[in-house]
């Protein structure tokens, strides 16, 4: 039997940095995450060509090597793009540890293969999210450079007015980063509290609350109703569909920010 294959030392890491590593090609093939490739990788269970690699970072080639995880030839996932409604209450992850509905529980019956969130929405918000196996495509949609709009439906616990909605478009700095809506309009109100379009071009933890929370503004409920230009829709809370070739193509279209 082969002896397995050790993560290098430092000395010869600085000698050789690798095009692809091994866990970011088993994510580039859109078999599991990058995190989950590192995890498979240190626990053994990857090997490339009869030798067991240890080191998610070795470089490999899935078109010249013989890649298998838990023995079993690794191939090329059919690429899927789906648009999930996400239910208020659940949250964006494969598993809790404290044991709460998941994203993954509204999908565990339709036989898909691994899907890993397009960013996130935290457990008290609801609406678009994008899930896919194609890991270069989502994080395309994710860099920081690009320009891709996510658009939101916020009620606050208060009544607006032009000096508010100026200050949330100006921004603020908390806990040094810089948080600032591209645009903030009024779409109803009511008695004591409204509804808000906000549209964010980028999307750092919990953007928008803590934006809101800087000005002791309350978020009661809050939805995202498009990515790019892809709108929620009709999609029914709790429910799932594919995008077309049309759409996964149109968010693919992104242009860097000026």
């Amino acid at each position: 039997m082969k002896p397995p294959i050790r993560p290098a030392t430092s000395r010869s890491k600085q000698a050789h940095t690798p095009r692809h590593g091994l866990a970011r090609v088993l994510s580039k093939l859109g078999v599991c995450s990058r995190s989950q490739a590192e995890k498979a990788v240190r626990e053994g269970r990857v090997s490339v060509d009869g030798r067991v690699v240890l080191d998610p970072e070795r470089s490999a080639d899935a078109d010249r090597q013989r890649i298998l995880l838990d023995g079993k030839p690794v191939q090329a996932a059919r690429r899927v793009y789906i648009a999930l409604n996400k239910p208020r209450g659940t949250v964006v992850s494969a598993a809790d540890e404290r044991g709460r509905d998941t994203v993954y529980d509204l999908l565990k019956d339709a036989g898909l293969p691994w899907l890993g969130p397009v960013g996130r929405l935290d457990k008290a918000s609801e609406g678009l999210l994008l899930l896919t196996n194609d890991t270069v495509w989502a994080a395309g949609l994710t860099e920081p450079e690009y320009h891709v709009d996510k658009t939101y439906h916020v009620q606050i616990d208060a009544i607006p007015d032009e000096a508010m909605l100026a200050r949330l478009t100006e921004g603020v700095v908390d806990e040094g980063e810089r948080l600032v809506a591209r645009a903030v309009n009024v779409l109803r109100t009511g008695e004591k509290n409204a509804w808000l379009h906000i549209v964010l071009d980028e999307g750092r933890n919990r953007h928008i609350r803590r934006l809101l929370g800087a000005h002791d503004i309350g978020v009661l409920r809050l939805i995202r109703v498009a990515i790019g230009s892809l709108p929620l829709g009709e999609l029914a809370k709790g429910q799932w569909r594919h995008l077309s070739d049309a759409e996964v193509a149109m968010l693919s279209a992104r242009k860097p920010k000026n």
